[in-house]
Order: structure tokens, then C-alpha cells, then sequence
């Protein structure tokens, strides 16, 4: 989940008096390697824990118990499939699980070491290990089982075991893969059956002898043909794995027994390395400096995946994706060789200031070597930003806007955020003579505190908008002063078990005041926390170790403005709605040393009594939900996917497997009409983009593409019905129904 930012001078300011306190302590020089610097990881080490001691909201002791949580995530983020450790290796470590906490205070990195240096060995014998058993074919007439409850399931006690452990989990994941290319074969067999009787009834036996289209690309291939393609598909998904570990070098693995350290104090307490915490900045901000291409690894290369519209790649029309990057210069210097590098450091190399000039060496896609010239540029990353469109339906013209995030700029305070996109989609709506909004911030994740009182302040006069707290101070109230209320008309929020924090802050000012109706999953994620984030850098004087990475903490708790926590609680919604995914395990309260709930006073705010009808909508739209055929099947299936995921337990006998997978899938026909739902409603885009759109065919693309899910979105559908029933005057509406067999619902 992303994180509430709070970037409050005033309590930034006591930390960084904190840490000054001791800054001497780390002035000194060190060398810096790419390999690893244990003097720097002992550095990182005092300053992190120094800090997070001084500046969380309410720090855990680092005891014999915190090393046991230590220890037990750190290990379980080394091996989760326990595919690597052997029982051996489990009790050599177990021996320092109640000494973690010394190791801490004392800089010691003994633990670290030795399993790090295990973990490179064991990954090495496990690469020999399933090559091995790729080079030969499986046998999938034999009786046997493989559970994949890891978590359950005992470290081996010999190489012959991890072997027999290995061997299992590849037959059970080529035996699902194999079973479909079966299926598709023999799909595609009786297609060209049918095409072929088609044919010579019509042209009275001419066409024998005469090889269907199917047949003729797609000859038909024995068991042993399909197996071995398997196999070998298998193998190289699994090298590009090992691949992308191999490229993994000793400080990354120390960022992650960091990180294990982090997480002893709450869920959001995180380390970011360098590069971590440069992509955490493009992720709040939207943006970057750069070509404006996602790059992916494939092998030793580097791929281009995808143009990012508007970008300099994009404009230069000379790259595509697909496209191999060889090698890379900066401007007239000599150009890299890149192929078998780090994909790091293949980004590191093309992104830039703007303005600068990179030329890559590229291998097209028809196999030509180009050289591509751009000037860097900043790239805006649109998915990022809000969207609107506009629906019309019974008379009546509605705007939807989706914040994927609450992004904001903290280097430049012209920059795009998150409250001034939602002002501005607001105006247009506006201007577009909207009877009502819709405000989707579903699997938002969250973002900046302060945009979120910015957004909140456009549908109330003026109030509290939410309440923060920091370990031993007074409460503070973050108000919305701004008397104009830039919309006052009927409001829905759209929210899911994944809008967390800032969503939620949302959401609970909005259904606080009772200005909209809040509809969605039961309750939000659940995170009423805020973090600060800290340039570790800034705490070492006359340096020599390189970027330390940042440090993101927990320093205060949001309540809302009723003073009741969404710490593990989250934003009830005034309507549930059937969520497919309601009864997986996937909140805040799911997550271990998840900070509690609590409530403090309640601020002094005015209930909005403005809105028509808003008991009536509500009672209205729980109506609606209850008699909805589509509903109570996506309820069904919610109910089946829970049961599905507590199963682990598979036979790797093909015939067995295949009809237990047969059993499956006539069970998952029964709710194929969830993803085929149509709503028949028509999208659009405002004004602007529709001249933005005929310029820019990839942004067409992408908002064809919204507005279609939107078509198919029963969950849109109903929002927007509450807001016919937020209206002054009756809507005359007219009848839609879906239709579902009874008998099949009844056998789900």
C-alpha cells in the first residue's frame, strides 16, 4: 500500500535536533564498493535504528522478542517457498534468533553474513538442481500429491529431499501448463474437423486430400513433443529468474534483512535504498526525467516494454516496444555495452536531467541495429492523475472521476497534484452542467495528507477534515478555510478493501459530515498511519560512503474528524456492495505488528444537511443490491474464490489433475457472466481530451479502453443510480434487467 506523506516542518525539525545529537558519531570517511562495505552497512545499521528509536510514534523495544520477529520475517523473505534452506541451515541460524537484538545495538553482522553467503550457495546448488530435473520427462501416471502451503510445510532435511521438493513443484507447474497446451490442441483439432467435413459437403469431395488452415500451420504434435516443449518453456522461465537473482548483488540482500529490522516496529516503516527511494519519488510525484520508456529484462538484454505517451520516446517516433537496447551513450561520449548488466543500472544510464542527450544502440524489432538519439525531457506519467469522463442517462448527466493516487510534486510547488487535478476535473464538470459526481478512489493506496484536505475542502464550506496525533503531543487539526464550496451537489465516493489512507481519510470527512454517500466493500484497507520520509544522507558529515538511501517511519496517527481511528478499522461503507475478494485475508488487521485502534475527542464540525433524499439512497440502493441477480452471483463467488484459496493439496497424476481441473472449471462457468456484464451505459471525455485524444492515439487508446470497463462496471452502475436517488426531483428511469439462469446460480 502507498503511504500517507505528511511533510511537517515543525515535527521534522525535533527529529532532526534528535539526530544531530549523535551526528558525530558518523563523521567519518569511509570507501564505498558496489560489492558491499561492511563499515557502511554497520553505519546504516546505527543511524537506522537511531532514528527510527528516536522519531516513530511509538517505538518497540528491541528485545529478545523483537529478534524473534526479526528473525522470522528476514528468514521467510529469504526462502517463502522453502525451496533453497535446508533443516541444517534453519538450526545453524536458529542459534542467533534471541541474539538479533544484540547484534543491532552492537553493529554486529555475523547473522547476516553467514546466511547471505548460504543463501548464494544454496541458490547455486538449487540452479543445478532444476536444470537437472528439466534434461529428463516427467512421469505423470504415478500416484502422487504436492501441497503448496508453504507456511506449513517443514524445511527438508537432505539435498535428496530439496531435490524430491524441487522435482514436485516443477511436475505440478509444467502439469498445469501441459494440460492447457493439450486442451488447445485438441481445440484446434476439432476446429479443423468441422472446417474440413464444412468443406467437402460443399465442394462435393473436392477438398480431399486438401489440409485445413489449422492443421496446416499447427501440425498436430505427440504427448512427448508437447512435454518436452514444456519442459523447456519451464527452464526458461526459471534461468530468467536466476537471472534476475544473479543481478541481485550483497546490498540489496542487506536491504532486505534491513527491512526485516523496519518492519519490528510497524508494517510501514520501510528502507529504501538509492534506487528505491528515487522510484518512490517518481511514484508520488507522476513524474520523471528521462526518455520515457518502461524497460523490462529479458535474459542478458534489455527490453523496451512500453512508450510512455507524450514522452520523448514517444515523440521521436524511433523506438517501439520490443525494441533490444545494446548499448548506451551519453551524447557524443563512448557508448556501453550493456547486454548482461543489471537492469538498475541500464536505467541508470539512460535516465537523465532534461535537456541532456543519450544515444542508444538498439536491435529493432525486424532484427536491424539503429542508433536513437533523444533529448531527455520530463516525463509525466499519466496513469498516475486523475480522469474524468461523463455518462448521460435518464435525462440526467453525471461525471465520474478515478484518483489512482494522491500524487503531489514536493520539489516544485507548481507541479501537478492530486487537490488541484480534482478542482480543476471539478470546474469542468461543472461547466459541463453535471447533476451529480461520482468519485472513484478504488485500490487507491493513498499519497499526500495535504491533498486530501484540498480535496475534501471542494464539497464543504469550510471544517475539520481530519485529526493527527504524534507520541506525547497535543492533537492537531488539519481545517479546510476555504469558505467557497467549489461543488454542492449529490457526491458518491467509490471505495474497495485496497483504498487505504488517504483514501480513507477521505472517505471518513465525507461520510463524517454526511456530504456524499460512501458505497463499496465492507470496510477500506485499514492504515491510520503517517509517515515521514527521511534523507539519510543529511545525517553524515565529511562522507565518504555513497547515497545511503532514506528511511520511511511512522511518526503520528490520522483519526477522523469523529475521533475514532481507521487504524486497522478502515471506512465502513453506507452501502455494501458484493465484493469478489471480500473474504481473503488482505487488510491492515491481516498484517503482522499492525499498530492498534484507538479514539481520541471528537473535533468540532457541522453535519451537511443539503442532500435530498440521503437515508431514502441508501435504503434505495441496499434494495437494489439485495434483489440484484448479479449481485448475489458475485457474492457466490466470493464465497467459492475463499474456498479455493484454502485448498493446497494437488494430484500430479495428469488424469487425476485433469479432472479435478475439469470439476473446477465447469464450477468457474457458473460465473462467467460477472466479467461478460454490460451495463449499457456510454462514456465519454470531456471536451479537452477529446481534442487531447484525436492527437494522441495512445491516449485514445487508453481512454477507449477506461470507458469500456466502465460499461462493463457494475459497481459504476450502481453509483450512479444512488445519485438518480440523491436528486431533488424523482428520476423517471428506465428499466434495465439482467438476466441469469436460476439453475445455474443454484448450483454454485
Amino acid at each position: 500500500m502507498n503511504t500517507i506523506i505528511n511533510y511537517m516542518k515543525r515535527n521534522y525539525k525535533i527529529l532532526l535536533a534528535l539526530v544531530l545529537l549523535s551526528v558525530t558519531l558518523f563523521a567519518f570517511k569511509m570507501k564505498s564498493s558496489n560489492e558491499g562495505d561492511p563499515d557502511k552497512d554497520k553505519l546504516l545499521l546505527e543511524l537506522l535504528t537511531f532514528v527510527i528509536e528516536k522519531g516513530h510514534y511509538s517505538p518497540t523495544t528491541i528485545d529478545d522478542n523483537f529478534s524473534k520477529g526479526v528473525y522470522k520475517d528476514y528468514i521467510k523473505a529469504l526462502d517463502p517457498s522453502k525451496r533453497f534452506f535446508l533443516q541444517s541451515d534453519i538450526d545453524e541460524f536458529s542459534k542467533y534468533e534471541l541474539e538479533l537484538d544484540d547484534q543491532i545495538k552492537n553493529k554486529d553482522l555475523t547473522f547476516f553474513n553467514l546466511t547471505f553467503e548460504r543463501l548464494m550457495k544454496r541458490m547455486e546448488q538449487s540452479k543445478l538442481i532444476y536444470q537437472n530435473i528439466l534434461s529428463t520427462p516427467f512421469n505423470y501416471n504415478t500416484n502422487e500429491f504436492y501441497n503448496t502451503d508453504s507456511e506449513k510445510a517443514p524445511y527438508v532435511k537432505s539435498v535428496n529431499e530439496l531435490k524430491d521438493r524441487w522435482r514436485k513443484q516443477l511436475k505440478l507447474s509444467t502439469l498445469s501448463s501441459l494440460t492447457d497446451r493439450i486442451k488447445v490442441q485438441e481445440e484446434r483439432e476439432n476446429v479443423a474437423t468441422i472446417d474440413t467435413i464444412s468443406v467437402t459437403s460443399q465442394a462435393e469431395g473436392k477438398a480431399l486430400g486438401r489440409k485445413n488452415d489449422v492443421t496446416s500451420n499447427d501440425k498436430v504434435k505427440t504427448f512427448a513433443q508437447l512435454e518436452k516443449e514444456n519442459r523447456e518453456s519451464a527452464k526458461k522461465a526459471l534461468d530468467e529468474y536466476f537471472g534476475f537473482m544473479h543481478d541481485l548483488n550483497r546490498n540489496d540482500w542487506f536491504s532486505v534483512f534491513i527491512n526485516s529490522i523496519t518492519a519490528g516496529f510497524d508494517p510501514h516503516t520501510n528502507y529504501f535504498a538509492p534506487e528505491e527511494k528515487e522510484r518512490f519519488d517518481v511514484s508520488i510525484s507522476g513524474k520523471l526525467e528521462g526518455i520515457g520508456a518502461r524497460l523490462q529484462k529479458k535474459n542478458d538484454f534489455t527490453e523496451i516494454s512500453e512508450l510512455i505517451s507524450g514522452g520523448p520516446a514517444w515523440r521521436g517516433k524511433e523506438l517501439e516496444a520490443g525494441d533490444v537496447v545494446i548499448k548506451v551513450a551519453q551524447g557524443n561520449a563512448q557508448a556501453v555495452d550493456v547486454v548482461g548488466m543489471r537492469l538498475d543500472d541500464v536505467v541508470k544510464k539512460i535516465k537523465g536531467p532534461k535537456g541532456s542527450e543519450v544515444r542508444l544502440t538498439v536491435k529493432k524489432v525486424d532484427g536491424t541495429i539503429k542508433i536513437v538519439s533523444i533529448i531527455r525531457d520530463i516525463v509525466e506519467i499519466e496513469e498516475t492523475y486523475a480522469k474524468t469522463s461523463i455518462v448521460t442517462r435518464n435525462g440526467l448527466k453525471y461525471g465520474v472521476i478515478y484518483l489512482p493516487k494522491f500524487y503531489i510534486d514536493f520539489e516544485n510547488k507548481d507541479g501537478r497534484d492530486a487537490g488541484k487535478d480534482i478542482a480543476l476535473e471539478v470546474e469542468r464538470l461543472k461547466q459541463a452542467q453535471v447533476d451529480g459526481i461520482v468519485l472513484d478512489v478504488r485500490d487507491d493506496g493513498g499519497g499526500s495528507l495535504s491533498t486530501v484536505v484540498d480535496i475534501a475542502g471542494l464539497f464543504i464550506e469550510q471544517g475539520p477534515i481530519v485529526q493527527i496525533k504524534s507520541a506525547g503531543r497535543k492533537k492537531e487539526v488539519l481545517y479546510d478555510r476555504d469558505k467557497k464550496i467549489e461543488y454542492d451537489g449529490p457526491l458518491v465516493i467509490m471505495v474497495n478493501s485496497f483504498s487505504a489512507s488517504a483514501s480513507e481519510i477521505l472517505a471518513a470527512a465525507i461520510q463524517d459530515y454526511k456530504r456524499g454517500i460512501i458505497i463499496g466493500s465492507k470496510q477500506t484497507y485499514g492504515k491510520g498511519t503517517v509517515q515521514n520520509v527521511i534523507d539519510l544522507n543529511q545525517f553524515v558529515r565529511n562522507s565518504e560512503v555513497g547515497d545511503l538511501g532514506a528511511l520511511k517511519t511512522t511518526t503520528q496517527k490520522f483519526y477522523r474528524i469523529n475521533g475514532g481511528s481507521t487504524q486497522l478499522e478502515g471506512v465502513s461503507s453506507d452501502v455494501v456492495m458484493p465484493d469478489r475478494y471480500a473474504y481473503l485475508k488482505m487488510g491492515e488487521r491481516d498484517v503482522e505488528n499492525a499498530m492498534p485502534w484507538d479514539k481520541i475527542d471528537a473535533a468540532d464540525y457541522t453535519i451537511w444537511d443539503k442532500t435530498a433524499n440521503f437515508n431514502k439512497a441508501i435504503v434505495n440502493s441496499k434494495n437494489r443490491i439485495q434483489n440484484n441477480a448479479q449481485f448475489k452471483l458475485i457474492e457466490e463467488n466470493a464465497k467459492w474464490i475463499d474456498n479455493r484459496s484454502k485448498e493446497s493439496n494437488y494430484s500430479l497424476n495428469i488424469n487425476t489433475f485433469k479432472k479435478e481441473q475439469m470439476a473446477i472449471e465447469e464450477t468457474a462457468k457458473l460465473f462467467k457472466p460477472i466479467m461478460q456484464y454490460q451495463n449499457s451505459l456510454q462514456f465519454t471525455s470531456l471536451p479537452y481530451e477529446l481534442e487531447q485524444m484525436a492527437k494522441d492515439n495512445v491516449l485514445k487508446e487508453k481512454r477507449d479502453r477506461w470507458h469500456e470497463g466502465l460499461a462493463k462496471d457494475i459497481y459504476v452502475e450502481e453509483a450512479l443510480n444512488v445519485l438518480d436517488d440523491l436528486q431533488a426531483k424523482p428520476v423517471v428511469k428506465k428499466t434495465m434487467t439482467t438476466t441469469i439462469k436460476k439453475d445455474k446460480l443454484a448450483k454454485s
